[in-house]
């Protein structure tokens, strides 16, 4: 039994070891962040592909990457649309990347999403493949990213897996959106 809890023991500090050294590959505050493709399923581009981070220019944005549109990631979704909408004034913009493998088969569930949701302010779009953009060194293991930036430099990065993805998470990630617009 003390060989099993020693092995455990030493898997799971493994594990958190990996992910730490996988997050600390990702992008850090001040770093730019650079343009990538995207196609866009609820925006006013639904159905092109374009360019959100050259669109965006300099502007205060939040791009939330993630492996799949659940109900939390739709709730933050919903919660930073809503900062876009009360912050025109300062030109905020954000958009959601689904990283998959499939696209187009994504499109139909995240209408309903936007719908559903009444996500007016924030564009969802595909990228297609899990890992990301390359030049945004997406955290491996994370299930969710969230990125803030103002003209073209990283502010917050937070990489998340599902579980740590809590409703005082999105609150506090909500809150975070004050960093790029100041």
């Amino acid at each position: 039994m003390k060989k099993l809890l020693a092995v455990l023991s030493v898997a799971c500090c493994a594990t958190v070891a990996a992910w730490a050294e996988d997050k600390a590959d990702c992008l850090k505050e001040g770093e730019a962040v650079k343009a990538f493709y995207v196609t866009d399923v609820t925006g006013p581009s639904a159905g092109e592909k374009l360019c959100y981070r050259c669109k965006y220019g300099s502007r205060p944005v939040v791009s939330i990457f993630t492996k799949q549109m659940n109900d939390k990631v739709a709730k933050l979704t919903k919660n930073i649309d809503d900062q876009v909408g009360a912050n025109k004034d300062a030109k905020m913009a954000a958009f959601v990347v689904v990283l998959t493998e499939d696209p187009e088969g994504q499109n139909d569930a995240l209408k309903t999403v936007a719908s559903t949701q009444k996500i007016a302010n924030t564009p969802i779009t595909t990228f297609d493949g899990l890992s990301g953009p390359p030049e945004y060194k997406i955290a491996k293991d994370a299930d969710t990213t969230i990125m803030m930036w103002v003209d073209g430099k990283v502010k917050v990065n937070e990489s998340l897996k599902a579980s740590e993805l809590t409703e005082e998470k999105i609150a506090a990630l909500t809150k975070s959106t004050s960093k790029i617009l100041n």
